[in-house]
């Protein structure tokens, strides 16, 4: 985490001067520090000294323009982490795919608004407040079970008490990992909540026993920890995806896998895997690997149905929530896009026994 006093840096790259006293005033003003660089051969070098938390890019810019220093930065293994802004008056759909794939984190078309620049800049300063936490997360863990361990040899007697420290701090590792999905999209809130239920109801109706369901509950909340990194205008679209915006969706489930991947902790290799195959289906038409049957990890064949009955009833923007029974209908009968062949049958049974008991569990911890 970052310090509460120190100040959060942000790198202002534009080549009018009026905008960069515009924008180094509402900073100043919102308490950062920035620096500011007038082209973009001058931005690569400014990041290298001023090691910003964020950067503010104008695109349109002489000798090298801003994809140009977006792709650098992205490239760098020093400034990937670092997430972009861009400031633009191209508001066209090219310009801002383009963007993207530069590997910009948002947008603002000039003119922009005071407070959506504010609002932005303190998300995505956020956000990379706890994607640092998630990169750090493995050497966190392994300081923690070093001081444990030291602190057993010194007293045998404090094994239980130990024990339950460790477990607690597992449980505040992944409440800290949810929360990152909580920041990125406020309507997965709800969401992230009922999924460890859901997911420990149908694991105790297939036979799963008791490490391996409290497991899968602290686990599932993860599934869509990958969010972070796709980019907030494509999360929060209201209207349907393009192919293209819908391909940078899609990236979530291996953004999330390599998020958690290499960790020692069984609980956090088993939301590696939920997080990677929670999208596979059993008829082998998921993704990102396209597996089949019971190349999919049981694990991801829970979340693959917990997911699809929460998103069928809860009301987005964009549509309605429907009911629980018309939710049951769907997956068991299907309704062109939501098919039974999807789920492992042996989970769709597991799924209609205790229907009644998930249902439960939406109205309890509802939005």
């Amino acid at each position: 985490m970052i310090e509460e006093n120190k100040k959060q840096k942000v790198l202002i790259i534009d080549d009018e001067e009026m905008n960069l006293k515009l924008l180094s005033a509402i900073l100043t003003n919102n308490g950062y520090e920035y620096d500011m660089a007038k082209n973009g051969r001058e931005a690569l070098q400014k990041v290298k000294e001023f090691i910003p938390d964020l950067v503010l890019l104008d695109i349109m810019m002489p000798e090298m323009d801003g994809y140009e220093v977006c792709r650098r930065l992205k490239s760098d293994a020093s400034t990937q982490n670092i997430p972009i802004i861009m400031i633009t008056a191209l508001a066209d759909r090219e310009s801002r795919i383009k963007g993207l794939d530069s590997g910009a984190s948002d947008f603002l078309t000039k003119p922009f608004d005071r407070v959506e620049l504010v609002l932005r800049t303190k998300n995505l300063l956020k956000i990379k407040e706890f994607e640092g936490f998630l990169l750090n997360h493995n050497r966190i863990l392994e300081e923690k079970v070093l001081e444990r361990t030291e602190e057993l040899k010194k007293a045998f007697q404090q094994i239980d008490k130990t024990y339950k420290e460790v477990k607690e701090g597992y449980i505040d590792t992944i409440e800290r990992l949810t929360i990152v999905a909580e920041y990125k999209d406020e309507e997965t809130a709800g969401h992230i909540r009922r999924v460890g239920h859901y997911c420990s109801v149908i694991a105790a109706c297939l036979g799963l026993q008791g490490k391996a369901i409290e497991e899968i509950s602290y686990a599932a909340p993860m599934h869509d920890i990958g969010k972070v990194g796709v980019p907030s205008e494509i999360l929060l679209k209201r209207g349907k995806l393009t192919s293209e915006e819908f391909s940078l969706m899609k990236t979530h489930t291996t953004m999330g896998g390599n998020i958690l991947r290499n960790s020692s902790s069984e609980l956090l290799q088993m939301a590696q895997r939920i997080a990677l195959t929670h999208h596979e289906r059993w008829d082998g038409s998921g993704y990102p690997g396209g597996l089949t049957g019971e190349e999919i990890p049981i694990e991801g064949r829970i979340m693959n149905i917990v997911d699809q009955y929460d998103a069928i009833r809860s009301p987005r923007p964009y549509k309605e929530g429907l009911s629980h029974e018309k939710a049951v209908e769907i997956i068991t009968k299907g309704d062109g896009r939501t098919m039974p062949e999807h789920f492992d049958p042996e989970v769709l049974k597991a799924f209609l026994t205790v229907s009644g008991e998930l249902d439960k569990i939406f109205e309890t911890h509802g939005d």
